[in-house]
């Protein structure tokens, strides 16, 4: 004997498959939005970029990473194909006035601690853009740590929400 579905039972099987189908979405929403990486002790969360104007010279990149280990690190270098150079920088301010500075020498992760880029202050500088940064692009760069070494990571291309807030960091 075979069951015969009515309008009500038709309309109820759609809408279950429907909303199947929007949690399986935002399930692969949420993994592309939020990735890390991890070398030896340290752990990268995140590695993201605004996007940029046509012709822009320069792009701004941010990240965290976490020391799980007993031995400081540093962040040494960035490198990416996607510019000329990669710099650290600091912004802060002083007196009213916004400075935008080079770090030399790279920071310092100490163990059990959480080195974060952020916009408003620690940053990447991508400076000599070969092409711009376009929502949803994926910018390949390699990070190199003083003990851990080089990973390679990707810098995905988004907006900061409105909220301040991006992979659990509040933004400056």
């Amino acid at each position: 004997m075979t069951a015969r579905m009515t309008p009500a039972s038709r309309a109820a099987s759609g809408v279950a498959r429907l909303a199947l189908c929007v949690l399986a979405l935002c399930a692969v929403a949420a993994t592309a939005s939020a990735h890390s990486y991890r070398i030896g002790a340290l752990k990268i969360d995140h590695p993201w970029a605004r996007p940029t104007p046509p012709g822009a010279p320069t792009g701004a990149g941010y990240f965290s990473v976490t020391n799980t280990g007993a031995t400081p690190d540093r962040l040494l270098a960035i490198a990416s194909p996607a510019a000329q150079a990669v710099q650290i920088h600091q912004m802060s301010m002083t007196g009213g006035i916004m400075r935008m500075r080079e770090v030399a020498g790279g920071l310092d992760i100490a163990p059990g601690q959480t080195l974060a880029l952020t916009p408003g202050g620690y940053h990447l500088m991508f400076v000599g853009l070969k092409t711009p940064f376009t929502l949803g692009a994926h910018i390949p760069a390699t990070l190199t740590f003083a003990h851990a070494g080089k990973v390679a990571v990707e810098f995905y291309v988004q907006q900061p929400p409105e909220d301040g807030t991006m992979a659990g960091m509040k933004m400056k």
